[in-house]
């Protein structure tokens, strides 16, 4: 007497479509991990009853091909360009002042460029220096 069912059920998953999803899982979580900052520290920060927001505009020190000054392009003298910017940046802590942008004519000697970063020096101003991009040979 065999009392075992001949029909055994077996029960079968299909397993091919998991790795699609696999694949689209893995893909949607290296995207959103190139998204997040990892250095965000939070921070529940103290509350202020003024709201004031400052804003950090950069100064503009021009020089033109004929040597002439311009401070945030107001033209000034020579000798007047350290007094100018003492008067722009005030008596602001160095975490606090603007970045002075210097634009100097690529035909003027290298002299007028080292004076402004001198006084730059002096008032611990930081000084970026603008530039123009290169352009391609075959264009």
């Amino acid at each position: 007497m065999n009392l075992s069912r001949r029909h055994r059920l077996t029960s079968h998953v299909e397993t091919g479509a998991m790795n699609d999803i696999m694949f689209f899982l893995m893909l949607f979580f290296l995207i959103a991990s190139t998204l997040v900052n990892p250095n965000v520290i939070k921070l529940l920060l103290p509350n202020a009853k003024s709201s004031k927001q400052v804003m950090k505009q950069p100064i503009t020190i021009s020089v033109d091909a004929a040597g002439q000054y311009f401070v945030n392009k107001k033209p000034v003298a020579p000798a007047n360009v350290e007094p100018e910017l003492v008067a722009l940046v005030g008596t602001a802590p160095t975490t606090e002042q603007p970045t002075v942008v210097l634009r100097v004519d690529a035909s003027l000697n290298v002299q007028k460029l080292v004076d402004i970063l001198e006084i730059g020096n002096r008032l611990k101003l930081k000084m970026v220096m603008a530039t123009q991009a290169q352009q391609a040979a075959g264009k």
